[in-house]
């Protein structure tokens, strides 16, 4: 089976590197291309095997299952390149959560899939979440989780979910990060503490929260009262917490909605024109 990725940025090389690590796939199971063909280029000389293409078609013809890693704005183009090389039994599968499955659907005549990564995928860990068009079969399905499942727990969604479903598990890592960087730097900033060590202690805390969320079958409302007893220390700074976020994370959602759907009424408009369903 040979793989190819159309765009070696950020996530692009992040799954290549990650299903070479865990084995998925060799390097040589592997073509890859991208927009400036001296990245794909130096992507491929570190690992002896694999194959750059300056050419997303050539990428897409030599290959049996093509992930598309481009930018939303980018992807008609993309589209547009390798078109005329897609073939029925091929499967194309987007990372970019504003384009539809319809979308790829209306232009290529293959299978699709719409898979969202996450950056916790580098080192085997969190969901991969899994859209299937309407061609893919039950073993195509089962084809990409296994390739999924040397990296990630595969978990199929309702498209409709994507954007929620996104801020969970593929921009929860930096939300998570954040909020766990400004515990760090308060403790820092109040006592003085060194920050190597309470970085190491936090994060370490961190881990060991999503196992008891993971493998120990815990609720977030579980950990919680298993740690806060009444009246204590732990209790009145849940309380505080409670008062001050209040509504943060809607806002949150609201946010990351509203970004989302400007990105897929611009991909509409790429690849149906502004008169289509009134965008």
């Amino acid at each position: 089976m040979i793989v190819g990725f159309i765009g070696t940025g950020t996530m692009g090389s992040m799954l290549i590197e990650s299903f070479i690590a865990s084995k998925g796939l060799a390097p040589g199971d592997i073509i890859v291309s991208n927009r400036t063909f001296i990245k794909a280029e130096a992507l491929a000389n570190r690992y002896p095997g694999m194959r750059a293409e300056p050419s997303n078609a050539r990428t897409a013809k030599e290959s049996d299952i093509v992930f598309l890693c481009v930018k939303p704005h980018e992807f008609k183009k993309v589209v547009d390149e390798i078109k005329p090389v897609i073939c029925s039994d091929k499967i194309v599968v987007s990372i970019t959560s504003p384009v539809l499955v319809a979308h790829l659907e209306s232009e290529l005549n293959c299978k699709i899939a719409k898979i969202i990564p996450s950056i916790t995928n580098q080192v085997r860990s969190g969901a991969s979440l899994c859209i299937y068009g309407q061609s893919m079969q039950e073993e195509d399905k089962l084809r990409i989780e296994e390739l999924l499942g040397h990296i990630s727990e595969p978990m199929r969604i309702d498209e409709a979910y994507t954007r929620i479903v996104s801020d969970l598990s593929s921009c929860g890592p930096a939300f998570m990060s954040f909020l766990l960087g400004q515990f760090i730097q308060a403790a820092i900033d109040e006592t003085g503490i060194d920050p190597e060590n309470a970085r190491k202690v936090a994060s370490e805390m961190l881990l060991g929260t999503g196992l008891l969320l993971t493998k120990g079958g815990l609720s977030p409302e579980e950990v919680q009262q298993r740690v806060a007893v009444p009246g204590g220390i732990t209790a009145k700074a849940l309380n505080m917490l409670r008062r001050e976020l209040n509504g943060v994370f809607n806002h949150l959602i609201h946010t990351t909605h509203s970004k989302y759907n400007d990105d897929l009424s611009k991909v509409t408009i790429s690849f149906y024109g502004e008169e289509v369903n009134g965008q």
